[in-house]
């Protein structure tokens, strides 16, 4: 198995074993149920479905249920596919946090927050006018000019503008996992993740 599905819990800091005080987010990694195992003959690759947190069935369609009762469990609330590496994985299996070591690397992948529509100085970490002279009252903030007048007569795609801001996919590369908690399926790992607190996040190795 390469990851496991989790939620962001929030963080904390723990002493390292050089003594040094280290900032960790709490992740509740599992317990994930295996809800399809994806074969090459069948699907053409090899891979495992795991599903994350039990969901009433009235919240769920018939297509659902019928799919999870295949694996003797409850409709979820959270679905990913992972690669199937090592392991011989049988549908309805439990998989744990224990998945993990302590002092290993993992990839780290959420929804960071959503900051709605902002201006360019929020959105691209444009400077604005900052020496205010000369009358320069109500252009604190302003993006400057766009685009040319007679040619191209337009502003080019791509133009760094005001818009929405976060609500996108974000993928943190090596983060170290500091600290596994078995008995409560937690894992600390150093450092920060995208996404608020109850997001869920994708844990792979």
């Amino acid at each position: 198995m390469a990851g496991l599905i989790g939620k962001k819990i929030g963080m904390t800091s723990i002493f390292s074993a050089e003594g040094k005080n280290v900032p960790c987010t709490v992740i509740e990694a599992g317990p994930c149920v295996v809800t399809q195992v994806k074969t090459v003959d069948k699907d053409g690759y090899e891979a495992l479905q795991l599903g994350f947190v039990d969901k009433k069935e009235k919240r769920s369609n018939k297509a659902q249920v019928g799919h999870f009762k295949k694996a003797g469990t409850l409709p979820k609330h959270k679905v990913a596919e992972f690669s199937k590496t090592n392991g011989d994985y049988q549908l309805g299996d439990e998989i744990n946090v224990e998945l993990f070591n302590d002092d290993t690397w993992v990839d780290v992948t959420g929804v960071s927050k959503g900051k709605g529509f902002q201006g360019v100085v929020k959105r691209h970490g444009f400077a604005g006018v900052n020496d205010a002279t000369h009358g320069q009252h109500n252009r604190m903030r302003a993006p400057g000019s766009l685009g040319a007048s007679s040619y191209p007569s337009r502003v080019f795609k791509g133009m760094r503008m005001a818009g929405r801001t976060g609500g996108d996919q974000v993928k943190v590369l090596s983060l170290r996992v500091m600290k596994i908690i078995p008995e409560s399926n937690l894992i600390l790992v150093k450092g920060s993740v995208p996404g608020p607190k109850g997001g869920y996040l994708i844990i792979e190795k």
